[in-house]
Order: structure tokens, then C-alpha cells, then sequence
């Protein structure tokens, strides 16, 4: 992984990932599309790195 692709540490809180999260939930009605699914799973990445206070590596 080159240092290029990483930023300095997370760019949201937990908390602000962990509304995205529960708005794409709420948008989606529960039933995620192929495309809301990948989006949602770099979410829960994204969540989890911040929770840590990780540096995530840039999408």
C-alpha cells in the first residue's frame, strides 16, 4: 500500500458515518440494491476504522 493512498486518519467520526449508515438503511426501505450494498459496506469499513481511530485508506 503506498503512503499515497492513505489520509492522515479518519475523515468523519463514527458517529457522522454511523448516520450515513442509518440514512442509507432508511432511503433503501431495508432492501439493498447491489450498487447500496457496496456503498454500504464501504460504510461499515469507514465506521469501523473511525471507531479504532485508524488511518483508512482512501476509495
Amino acid at each position: 500500500m503506498s503512503p499515497d493512498s492513505l489520509t492522515p486518519g479518519p475523515l468523519r467520526s463514527a458517529q457522522e458515518v454511523n448516520e450515513q449508515i442509518r440514512a442509507l438503511w432508511r432511503r433503501t426501505g431495508g432492501r439493498l440494491s447491489a450498487q447500496a450494498r457496496a456503498e454500504y459496506e464501504l460504510l461499515v469499513v469507514e465506521w469501523a476504522a473511525a471507531s479504532r481511530g485508524e488511518v483508512v485508506e482512501a476509495a
